[in-house]
């Protein structure tokens, strides 16, 4: 499908209040977001290096997106068209086929964006604000250390969900599939239904790095198994894949010796986690969470670098596209509020949002409390499973909420709201910790 999309010409360095890096659902729903606050459509460029807006969307043809956003349930290809259309319509410009080369600091503030494409060559894009939006990228094998030759047939789940939907070609007829991330879980079931045998799902963790929903739906209504403790210690194969060893792991991760069992496929698609793209990010002097490898960021989702923003994958890996876009919509409307100069004028130390006993990280991870709206949402997600376990909120060193969940897990995201004026009434209140705890058979509070 051909759109006819605003273009940003000429070959000298431009101008533009807001840069978007990245078209896809978080860089489009930061566009619409500063583009509702005021900022003129003509001065949002959004750069993407491919030659379509929808980012991985396009190729996820499967349903269940947009419940929350727009109350119905769509596929991928169906969502993004809803973001791309409205910024059509409100006539944003973009710059297609276009690679950020660097993002550089100037001297008064101002960034500079450094870009690069086959029409114009190189030039840059003087802009107030910059919105972090470039996705995340899937494990490779390089970073897995499993042995063995690097024969055809090895491809991670998102290349393979590419070749099957958009290309229309199989990678193979019998596949194993190593880790159970969301994509390796729906491509099990894609590939079943375009008539290949997936033989089998391991797991290295014990347990699922996948939404429970896509584990009943692509796995137990396909008769597909997942083996949970379990990784490939060997390929087997030099010219094209042949089989593959897999085996049991204990605690410390270490194969179990005479756990091990070989199985005859042609392809191995490997599902084993996503890391945010950040290289122009840390390039640039942003400060990243170690635990996400994504941006530390404040309530507006500014990094430390004031006019600097960070949305969607690029900050931390969603299970749900709604909530990028509800995150993005946020950067966006933020990064307006910065080029308007709304937020420039009152400076407060910031409140830090900090995890303990199980929480991995919190985003933001700081709040300023003048600055945030009037019921803030704090994302996280947790380290292992808990079952009946009790979610509890401290400010400084005082329990104010407590919420009992029967299951936490890895793969589901967890939320808390917290409200300004609760915290505008709180004396002294210096950090915000968010940690799981054994279940309150007590009275749940919240705030």
């Amino acid at each position: 499908m051909t759109r006819k999309t605003a273009k940003m010409r000429g070959s000298m360095d431009r101008k533009a209040d807001i840069v978007i890096v990245g078209g896809g659902p978080a860089g489009l729903a930061a566009a619409a977001g500063a583009c509702r606050e005021g900022v003129k459509a003509d001065r949002i460029c959004i750069v993407e290096r491919d030659g379509e807006l929808g980012g991985i969307l396009n190729q996820c043809i499967h349903n269940g997106f947009g419940l929350h956003t727009f109350q119905e349930e769509l596929t991928g290809p169906e969502y993004a068209a809803r973001y791309i259309d409205r910024v059509e319509e409100m006539g944003i410009s973009c710059l297609m086929h276009t690679i950020v080369a660097d993002i550089r600091i100037e001297a008064d503030g101002r960034k500079r964006v450094v870009v690069m494409n086959r029409s114009d060559g190189m030039f840059g894009i003087a802009a107030e604000a910059v919105v972090l939006a470039m996705g995340c990228r899937e494990r490779p094998r390089g970073a897995l250390n499993i042995p063995g030759y690097r024969p055809a047939g090895i491809y991670s789940a998102g290349t393979a969900q590419h070749y099957v939907n958009i290309e229309g070609r199989m990678p193979g007829k019998e596949a194993v599939i190593l880790g159970s991330g969301d994509i390796g879980l729906i491509m099990a079931r894609r590939m079943t239904l375009e008539g290949a045998k997936v033989k089998l799902v391991a797991e290295l963790m014990p347990y699922s790095g996948g939404l429970k929903r896509n584990i009943a739906q692509c796995l137990d209504d396909y008769g597909i198994p997942l083996k949970l403790s379990h990784t490939v210690i060997d390929i087997d194969g030099k010219e094209r894949l042949k089989g593959v060893t897999v085996a049991e792991v204990g605690r410390d991760r270490r194969p179990v010796p005479g756990t091990e069992e070989y199985i005859r496929c042609d392809t191995l698609l490997l599902s084993c986690g996503l890391i945010p793209e950040n290289e122009l990010s840390s390039g640039m002097g942003v400060v990243l969470n170690p635990a996400t490898s994504g941006p530390v960021v404040n309530e507006s989702l500014e990094t430390n670098i004031p006019g600097v923003f960070a949305c969607g994958n690029v900050l931390h890996v969603h299970d749900l596209v709604d909530y990028v876009s509800e995150e993005a919509e946020n950067a966006g409307r933020n990064a307006a509020a910065y080029v308007k100069g709304v937020r420039n004028g009152t400076e407060e130390e910031a409140v830090a949002v900090r995890c303990a006993g199980g929480v991995r990280y919190t985003v933001p991870s700081q709040i300023r409390v003048a600055h945030m709206p009037e019921e803030q949402i704090v994302r996280f997600r947790v380290g292992n499973v808990y079952k009946h376990a009790c979610l509890t909120v401290r400010f400084n060193d005082k329990v104010v909420m407590k919420v009992n969940k029967k299951v936490m897990a890895p793969g589901e995201m967890e939320q808390i709201k917290l409200k300004k004026n609760k915290l505008e009434e709180f004396a002294g209140l210096r950090e915000i910790t968010v940690s799981v705890e054994n279940w309150d058979s007590g009275r749940q509070t919240s705030i």
